[in-house]
């Protein structure tokens, strides 16, 4: 995996988020990816699952937010990405997550772990 291809990737993603349906999800992910909503969470397993939490996570295609990321590393199959986002209608509505994604041999995402961070979330002091 390289540089090129995560920021790639990264961009594809927000694009299937932005796109009705979930179908773009089969270039994303593999059928049997385990996707880790934060640290505490137990994984979606499984593409279908993944598309059952996508539909019910978003306001749909017309959701309206910005999307800025930052490659922090990458090291083989895995990548580490900073994201902001800024939701124009939700509460929280700006957020801060680390993505630790892992690929396979096809560039399709075999784990996703999310670290997200909102503001006035307690920060464990």
């Amino acid at each position: 995996m390289d540089r090129e291809t995560v920021r790639a990737w990264v961009a594809a993603y927000e694009r299937a988020w932005r796109t009705p349906g979930t179908d773009a999800l089969a270039e994303l992910f593999a059928a049997d990816t385990r996707y880790v909503v934060s640290p505490w969470a137990n994984p979606i397993v499984g593409r279908t699952a993944l598309a059952e939490f996508w539909e019910a996570g978003r306001d749909g295609p017309d959701e309206q937010f910005t999307m800025i990321s930052d490659l922090v590393a990458v090291d083989g199959d895995t990548a580490v990405v900073r994201i902001q986002v800024e939701y124009e209608r939700d509460d929280p509505a700006r957020w801060r997550d680390l993505w630790i994604i892992r690929f396979d041999d096809s560039g399709r995402c075999v784990h996703f772990e999310e670290w997200p961070f909102a503001p006035g979330q307690p920060d464990g002091h």
